[in-house]
């Protein structure tokens, strides 16, 4: 139907009563005859609006405009139950054009004012279809209003976000002596779903009890329980809206909805699934669309795919659900979740109207796959071959693959594109953007975008903390999270699991102990340590900052655990080199059922069994990983075997293992565990043999050639020392100059090998040279092996002196409390004579010193090592 013809027919005059001509029989009076006319006329309007009406109630909205067209043009004028029905089929179809003909059709035969109910649907009409304006002036030019009046208005301002205004209306409305219906209480319900949640909620709660004691839950009426359903849910109350939807009988499809919408949005995924499931085995509703996308992203958080195929065989099955673009991008999701891209992909593929979020979904699963070049790739056919333009959520999941992909050399010219757009307001491409310049190091740019922002979430906070992490800059990052409780317009927003466990990590890989106790103890306050990833993070950071008792005692609070808290604890273990603890914690794990030993999990076990000497047993555990375990071997794997086989001088069965795998860059590692032990062992032949792969694999990885060096060095072949050294400069290859931290007054003091740029060089390089004469007088003798330069004794001394970890140590004897533990962590091996320094240190000066290298733990008290000299 064109809206010229409908115009036409609203203008044209309808056709003149014709009465019938006289018979040759005594006819009736007139006003017999008039009155026999005018009710056939009244039996032909009721069937024109009955038909209508009806079409309006079955949402058949193109036949009610025919319809109402049809009646015009047959000479039956439109009365005050015809317009509300075409009011309604245009706000449907959401045709502005023909709802203004409607509504100057009804000026014209003066119901505009006239009808109440007229006025009501034309509030509605134009608020669905964009005109909130025109719907406001219709509501105020109305000289009669009922109940019905103020809930379209107050409906249309919640549809337009506008959830203030529309409760100052129901204030103006009580104020008025109009009462509320149930109606009224669902947009009420809404507008406080979508306030801050203090006031939303009390007033919610207000509501709510309103509703109680005027009766508004009782005859079946869904639609409430439904919206409290969703309120209690966004407010975190989801213990509420589970309460609410068990209360009340034959939940139809919407309170399914609502109920599984709620729990996947409180991250109750499980329980999600299982009401899922009660929906199709125990009830005859029948899910829709709505239903599947709702329930689908619970199965890609918990990477359940096999719950995901059943779910999409199901929508196959079922009126092909999977050609609806919600379901379509949900399902695209959980494969590309779990790694299942090419899946996910020809489900985008086989779907014939391919919406936004479609394409958005598939570019997000190529970039989180590291697949950054098919995400380039396929935003780019997103405008030139389906002719779409690419909106915020686009440039959101398009911009990590800029980042990433090699060939997009000009990553910042992303960011005049967005501007190009006009973008750059929107709040999650900031965020992005944020992203982006925080992952290339300018974290200036980041913290400017940042300022700009009229409204800053938590994502922003959270994106700028992880931008300085990256960075390398962990005391801007916890200032940054100082900041955002602080700021009086934020709201004091507080720090939520993804703020923890950005931090929490950095806070073990710089064993800032200190720092991460004060997060510990955010986490409690705030119930956020039964989190799984918090509480997995937290057992992570304890354990690399030296402190295996508080990880095992966060372990065992947890109330939940998964396949990552497992491998950080046996990881723990092992770095520690307690190899007998980390064994039992594996044991634990597969007797637990809790979760799965994957292919992270052996590599942990493998690799605490070599630090720990434990060769018959983690040949063992190397061959039952398939046969009992069903996992499949990786090259860490085999690294870790060589790494086991060639600390314990199995060099030759180390080298054959190698040699029985198929050369190629993902030997790398297994070379690399092969050269660290002719180091050890003082291998020369098998050293220049890994050392020659290596070069190949990695020319650019400067460990390699120090590592022969050393070799060389510690046979005293110093011209092939030499060699290796002239190599590395004239392949420009620049070796990672040691540095050695500890924390101390809530500040990272940071030591490099004979530097003297730290405030207190001074003093400390004064008590190391005197610590060094009373280790020599009680009996340590420098491993002058450790130093491979050519030159004098007494040079070779004076740098052994001043490696980073020794001042390191002797900062933390005169400024650490007496007795107080120093924890110094260094960023490459530690060597042998700093290895025995801190023997004797620890007995002379009775302090538990724990040291941590780029390999592992080394525990020194009374003069002993927890690695019993096995590393």
């Amino acid at each position: 139907m064109k809206n010229q013809s409908l115009m036409a027919s609203f203008c044209s005059p309808p056709p003149p009563l014709i009465l019938s001509p006289s018979s040759p029989s005594p006819s009736p009076s007139p006003s017999l005859k008039l009155q026999t006319q005018a009710r056939n006329l009244n039996q032909t309007q009721l069937s024109w609006v009955e038909t209508l009406r009806a079409q309006a109630r079955a949402e058949d909205f193109s036949s009610a405009l025919q319809t109402f067209v049809s009646m015009l043009n047959n000479g039956v004028l439109p009365d005050h139950f015809a317009f509300p029905a075409a009011f309604k089929a245009a706000s449907g179809l959401k045709d502005l054009s023909v709802g203004k003909q409607l509504h100057a059709s009804s000026v014209k035969s003066g119901y505009h004012e006239s009808s109440v109910t007229v006025a009501n649907t034309l509030v509605t009409m134009y608020s669905r279809c964009g005109e909130l304006g025109s719907a406001l002036r219709v509501f105020d030019k109305m000289p009669d209003r009922d109940q019905v009046s103020w809930n379209s208005l107050i409906a249309a301002l919640c549809l337009y976000d506008m959830w203030v205004p529309a409760l100052d209306a129901l204030r103006v409305m009580l104020s008025e002596g109009s009462e509320i219906s149930s109606f009224t209480l669902v947009s009420v319900l809404s507008a406080c779903s979508n306030l801050p949640e203090l006031p939303g909620l009390k007033l919610g709660r207000s509501a709510h009890g309103y509703g109680i004691r005027n009766g508004f839950f009782t005859n079946g009426k869904k639609f409430v329980y439904n919206t409290l359903i969703s309120m209690y849910a966004k407010f975190g109350q989801i213990e509420k809206s589970i309460s609410l939807f068990s209360q009340f009988e034959n939940q139809d499809l919407v309170s399914w909805n609502s109920m599984i919408c709620s729990l996947v949005q409180n991250d109750e995924n499980t329980l999600a699934i299982e009401t899922f499931r009660e929906l199709i085995y125990s009830t005859d509703v029948k899910p829709d669309g709505f239903t599947l996308s709702s329930i689908l992203p619970a199965c890609a958080k918990l990477d359940l795919l096999n719950t995901g195929r059943e779910i999409h065989a199901y929508a196959l099955k079922n009126d092909d659900l999977v050609e609806n673009p919600f379901v379509a991008s949900a399902l695209i999701d959980v494969y590309c979740n779990t790694g299942r891209v090419e899946t996910g992909w020809v489900v985008f593929d086989r779907v014939k109207d391919q919406k936004h979020g479609m394409w958005n979904a598939m570019i997000s699963g190529y970039a989180q796959n590291g697949l950054d070049q098919e995400a380039l790739n396929l935003f780019i056919k997103m405008e030139s071959l389906a002719g779409l333009n690419p909106n915020e959520t686009t440039i959101a999941s398009v911009l990590p693959a800029c980042v990433k992909c090699d060939l997009f050399e000009r990553k910042e010219s992303i960011h005049g594109y967005v501007i190009k757009r006009g973008m750059e307001s929107d709040r999650f491409v900031q965020n992005a953007l944020m992203d982006m310049y925080g992952r290339v190091g300018k974290t200036d740019v980041s913290r400017r975008i940042f300022e700009s922002m009229e409204v800053k979430d938590l994502v922003s906070w959270n994106t700028l903390i992880a931008g300085q992490v990256l960075y390398g800059a962990v005391c801007e990052a916890f200032e940054i999270m100082s900041e955002m409780q602080q700021r009086e317009y934020n709201g004091n927003m507080k720090p939520n699991i993804v703020t923890l466990i950005t931090v929490l990590p950095h806070c073990g890989s710089h064993a800032i102990l200190a720092k991460g106790k004060e997060i510990h103890g955010f986490a409690i306050r705030h119930d956020l340590n039964n989190d799984v990833a918090v509480g997995s993070a937290l057992v992570d950071m304890y354990a690399k900052c030296g402190c295996l008792n508080m990880s095992q005692k966060v372990f065992d609070e947890m109330p939940k655990r998964n396949v990552v808290t497992w491998n950080v604890l046996i990881m723990g273990y092992g770095m520690h080199g307690h190899g007998e603890e980390a064994l039992n914690a594996f044991n634990a794990m597969v007797l637990a059922k809790e979760a799965k030993p994957n292919d992270v999990t052996f590599i942990s076990v493998l690799a605490a069994c070599s630090h720990s000497g434990l060769v018959h047993r983690g040949l063992s555990l190397f061959k039952e990983m398939k046969s009992k375990y069903n996992v499949d071997p990786i090259p860490d794997h085999y690294a870790c075997m060589v790494d086991l086989l060639g600390r314990a001088g199995k060099l030759n069965e180390a080298y054959n293992l190698i040699r029985t795998l198929p050369s190629g860059p993902h030997l790398a590692g297994a070379w690399c565990s092969l050269l660290g032990a002719s180091r050890i062992h003082k291998n020369v032949r098998l050293g220049s043999v890994a050392a020659r792969y290596l070069f190949e694999l990695e020319p650019n990885e400067a460990s390699h050639y120090v590592l022969l060096s050393n070799i060389y060095a510690d046979a005293g072949q110093w011209e092939q020392a030499i060699e290796v050294r002239t190599a590395m400069k004239l392949n420009n290859v620049k070796k990672e100059p040691g540095c050695s931290w500890i924390e101390f007054g809530n500040k990272i003091h940071k030591f490099l090998a004979g530097e003297s740029s730290h405030p207190e060089s001074s003093r400390i390089h004064l008590y190391m040279e005197d610590l060094w004469e009373r280790m020599k007088r009680e009996g340590y003798k420098p491993d002058l092996s450790c130093v491979i330069h050519d030159v004098e004794e007494r040079e070779k001394e004076r740098i052994l002196c001043m490696h980073s970890e020794k001042l390191a140590i002797a900062y933390g004897l005169i400024s650490l409390s007496s007795g107080a533990t120093i924890r110094v962590t260094k960023n490459l091996r530690v060597c042998n004579d700093c290895h025995e320094m801190g023997k004797f240190v620890s007995k002379m000066e009775r302090r538990e010193i724990v040291l941590r290298d780029v390999r592992r733990f080394h525990h020194f008290r009374d003069g002993v090592c927890s690695c019993k000299d096995y590393w």
